[in-house]
């Protein structure tokens, strides 16, 4: 069985959602605020997080961050702003997806449920003595890590999932709307700007130089790729 935290001050919603995600057969820890949410997430085996943003003692942008430097638990982010500069926000402090309130409950199931997919095929893939290389970025389908030039680096499973994707397709050069599709697993929306903001995050962890990139680039107007080298 799964097993999701959810993490929100706002104890109806919290119910709620542990209501909703209980009828679709997981298992549900809850959390008032980042804190206890950071403590849950050390002492349990987590399989996907849904993190309220504005919450007292920690908020969920710190929380994430603190979750982050040991954990690539997929992280939904849950909060009543919709403007992109907060979604974006939430997507560079570590979240891989973000949802709104007020939210349709299938639309959050569904979320989870892509989030616990992925992240279970990245943990379960059988393929052995498999690496992707170019230049000196490797990554290591077996030990699920990547490196650059020897040093390893630290990516979420969405991130691995996209890096994944556009090196097994070095030399391609593929829309946000495609990478979208293929990583999610699922319709992409219009304007969405997820892969955008995690396309940045990549960059900043695999380049020397992000604004002239090595590896991850762009063809203007169309997509991103990887340079075969």
């Amino acid at each position: 069985m799964f097993r999701i935290l959810v993490c929100d001050d706002d104890k109806p919603i919290l119910d709620s959602i542990e209501v909703y995600l209980k009828l679709e057969g997981y298992e549900v820890l809850k959390a008032h605020n980042g804190k206890e949410a950071l403590s849950l997430a050390e002492n349990n085996e987590i399989h996907c997080i849904i993190m309220d943003i504005m919450m007292p003692e920690m908020d969920g942008m710190a929380a994430t961050l603190k979750i982050r430097e040991k954990m690539n638990i997929p992280i939904i982010m849950l909060s009543a702003k919709g403007e992109d500069t907060d979604k974006i926000s939430g997507l560079n402090f570590g979240a891989d997806d973000y949802i709104t309130k007020p939210f349709n409950p299938l639309e959050l199931t569904a979320r989870v449920r892509s989030q616990i997919r992925r992240y279970v095929a990245l943990g379960s893939m059988e393929q052995k003595n498999t690496q992707l290389v170019t230049g000196g970025l490797v990554l290591d389908r077996e030990t699920k890590e990547v490196t650059v030039d020897g040093e390893p680096v630290r990516l979420t499973a969405t991130e691995y999932g996209i890096l994944e994707f556009l090196m097994e397709n070095a030399g391609r050069v593929f829309s946000t709307d495609r990478i979208y599709e293929a990583v999610w697993n699922e319709p992409t929306v219009p304007g969405e700007k997820t892969v955008t903001v995690h396309i940045r995050k990549i960059r900043e962890k695999i380049e020397i130089d992000p604004k002239n990139p090595k590896y991850l680039k762009v063809v203007w107007g169309i997509g991103y790729k990887i340079e075969k080298q």
